[in-house]
């Protein structure tokens, strides 16, 4: 009689993503920008930073978007 020899094959692990294609990280930072460009629209004390405030908004708000779109 002869004998079967059976060979499980794993699956090869996924590769970590770059720090900067991983959802959860990037999230993050985007919310952290959305929170900074708050705090820089509404504090009383340098104008430089009221003047990039809504940059610094708009850009966290973009990239939250835009990573949003990555898988988990």
């Amino acid at each position: 009689m002869s004998q079967l020899i059976e060979t499980r094959t794993r699956t090869p692990a996924r590769p970590k993503r770059p720090f900067f294609l991983r959802r959860g990280p990037m999230e993050n930072i985007a919310t952290v920008l959305i929170g900074l460009g708050f705090l820089m629209l509404f504090q009383p004390f340098l104008l430089s930073l009221y003047t990039y405030s809504l940059v610094t908004l708009l850009l966290g708000t973009v990239m939250f978007i835009i990573v949003s779109k990555f898988p988990e």
